[in-house]
């Protein structure tokens, strides 16, 4: 199974980041098509929103653009909730790996869900964290 980072839906959505968009674009359209699922963590989702209400307030974005943008995301692929199971192994991989808080408990969450490659550029490409790989897809 699959998971993006944040990122990637932001680059996604960001047309000040043209090259950007469009490798994400490319990258959500193959996932979008593939056999092997892509999920949405619940942090991601999250995190995405807060992006967009951010621009909100900026003024480069209205709540029309936010629902459209949220409304495709959920259409596209399934949201995985955390469980309570995740707290003890974020904090075993942020002292193994010497990740932050939010990228130990995105990879828990990513093991949990049974994700085995996490696109994101936020983390060491082609690093396997336990049992989850990392790809930047804009590497």
């Amino acid at each position: 199974m699959n998971a993006i980072d944040t990122n990637v839906l932001v680059y996604f959505v960001d047309e000040h980041e043209p090259a950007k968009q469009a490798k994400a674009t490319e990258l959500l359209e193959r996932l979008a098509e593939e056999e092997s699922e892509t999920a949405l963590l619940w942090q991601v989702a999250v995190e995405f929103l807060s992006c967009l209400r951010r621009w909100e307030n900026e003024g480069r974005i209205d709540r029309t653009s936010t629902r459209e943008h949220v409304d495709r995301l959920e259409a596209t692929f399934p949201c995985v909730m955390p469980s309570r199971s995740l707290l003890r192994p974020a904090l075993d991989l942020s002292s193994r790996y010497s990740l932050s808080h939010w990228d130990s408990l995105l990879l828990a969450a990513c093991a949990d869900a049974g994700v085995n490659t996490l696109y994101s550029e936020d983390l060491d490409d082609g690093t396997t964290y336990d049992t989850v790989t990392v790809v930047n897809p804009f590497a």
